[in-house]
């Protein structure tokens, strides 16, 4: 018998892995994620942006088969997927799995959930078409992971990797939905490729695409599961083939080995890290080293001067140029600056530490915090290169105006295996992402649907809760625009 390809292995894999032998840390992993990614979409409801994408999803018409959140009736599976895969990814509060730097639950959940509805397929089985959408994704994202230059290959070729593997990983968990068996599932795979996308040139100059590229790939998976049902086919070598995804996207330099070593036996699903904060996640070991000093005594007025220590690859993306990052312009532009993260931990904030009203315009500019922000250097620090991308570590050092120097180290982040959020912190997480847009008993009823959503017979309940969304103005303290993510 002639060797399977990778894509066969892990269509192999999404088809086979059995929904009662998951282990117990997967499913709840999954469940916790479900919650998390839900909660994001309603809080990230009132964004222009939001409002832009659930406008266009209202005007393509079509029969109603899933629950974009916000809208009162049902619109196409692909559609409902592509809007709330929009509305996960928009505050930039979404998880992300180390070292690739992906964040694969605001595509493959809104795929997944959009694609049980649609099939009428239980809890049970949705929890585990998550699982294994998010396990390929990651997998996908780790083939591209150069671990010499301790960077992602899709990133350094413009590529946002998030959007690009979410795509096949939403493919196969649509699939499984579906009921297709592993060569139809290989042929989703091999029909999604042609479909993944997304570039990051706007984490330079500006624009608000990055935010639909989780629903795009949303809609691509749903769409892909969608066409090789009704048979449109695949190549069975559309990853490693001589013009496949690894050559188109990154130029033959991938590891095998990252695809299929311990599949179905090795979960990245549980280790991968919740965000605490509404940030970049470069920006949170700032945080909580911030929080930490202020904790200890710190106080503002005595401060002096501050120098945030962190891995050099970090600080494109949250320290450069220093004066633009010293200074940003909106809540937005807050999030993906590392004087601003000091300076939101020194001042303290609400939910987990910092919150979505620390991230507002009007505290942006405010003068305070811009004369502190004024006195924040961004420097590369060795310790912390050593632990890169294993972890966004930081090291504070703080000079107060009577000469005394404040130091805090922050080497592994909250959120991940050795510093998880517990069911508590996730719950008052979601609680405050949705509170406003949600009654409180129907917040309450969606967490409860989550908690046992792998027993229950499908997911039209808990979707159905989330058609009533508050309408309202975008609240002060949600981010609206701005030039800079990750």
């Amino acid at each position: 018998m002639a060797e399977q390809t990778l894509g066969q292995r892990l269509a192999a894999f999404a088809v086979d892995t059995s929904a009662a032998d998951l282990p117990a840390e997967v499913v709840g992993s999954v469940r916790q994620r479900v919650l998390d990614v839900l909660g994001l979409c309603v809080a990230a409801y009132p964004l222009p942006t939001s409002q832009a994408v659930l406008a266009y999803v209202r005007e393509q018409g079509g029969r109603g088969q899933a629950q974009a959140i916000g809208l009162e009736t049902p619109v196409p599976a692909a559609l409902a997927a592509f809007a709330n895969g929009v509305l996960a990814h928009s505050l930039d509060y979404d998880d992300t799995h180390l070292p690739s730097v992906l964040h694969p639950s605001a595509s493959v959940v809104p795929a997944a959930l959009a694609a049980a509805e649609a099939s009428g397929a239980s809890g049970r089985e949705t929890v585990a078409a998550i699982a294994v959408g998010i396990e390929v994704c990651v997998r996908l994202g780790m083939a591209g992971y150069d671990r010499a230059a301790g960077n992602s290959v899709f990133f350094e070729h413009g590529q946002h990797a998030t959007s690009i593997c979410g795509t096949l990983g939403g493919a196969v968990a649509a699939a499984r939905l579906f009921g297709l068996d592993a060569g139809q599932t290989l042929d989703s795979l091999g029909v999604a490729a042609s479909m993944a996308a997304g570039l990051i040139e706007a984490n330079r100059t500006g624009g608000t695409v990055k935010r639909i590229h989780c629903g795009w790939a949303a809609h691509s998976a749903v769409t892909a599961a969608s066409l090789a049902r009704h048979g449109i086919t695949g190549p069975p070598t559309v990853l490693e083939g001589r013009f496949g995804f690894f050559q188109a996207f990154l130029r033959g330099e991938f590891d095998p080995a990252e695809v299929v070593d311990g599949l179905g036996t090795n979960w990245a699903v549980p280790d991968i890290f919740f965000k605490p904060y509404p940030a970049n996640h470069f920006t949170h070991a700032a945080i909580d080293a911030a929080i930490a000093l202020r904790e200890r005594g710190l106080r503002v007025e005595e401060i002096d001067t501050i120098t945030l220590g962190v891995p050099t690859p970090v600080i494109r993306t949250i320290g450069a140029p220093l004066e633009r990052k010293q200074a940003p312009r909106t809540g937005y532009e807050a999030q993906f600056s590392g004087p601003y993260a000091v300076v939101a931990g020194l001042y303290g904030g609400g939910v987990l530490g910092v919150g979505p009203d620390d991230f507002t315009d009007a505290l942006a500019v405010d003068p305070d915090r811009r004369s502190l922000m004024a006195r924040v250097q961004v420097v590369p620090d060795d310790r912390c290169d050593a632990i890169f991308p294993y972890q966004f570590p930081a090291v504070l050092r703080v000079r107060t105006r009577d000469g005394q120097v404040w130091t805090e180290e922050v080497l592994a982040n909250r959120g991940g295996p050795q510093r998880p959020l517990s069911a508590d912190e996730l719950a008052r997480k979601f609680h405050h992402n949705v509170a406003g847009r949600l009654a409180a008993d129907v917040a309450n009823q969606v967490e409860q649907e989550i908690d046992r959503l792998d027993q229950a017979a499908d997911v039209t309940r808990l979707t159905g809760l989330l058609a009533a969304v508050a309408t309202a103005p975008t609240p002060t303290g949600t981010p609206t625009a701005g030039p800079f993510e990750e």
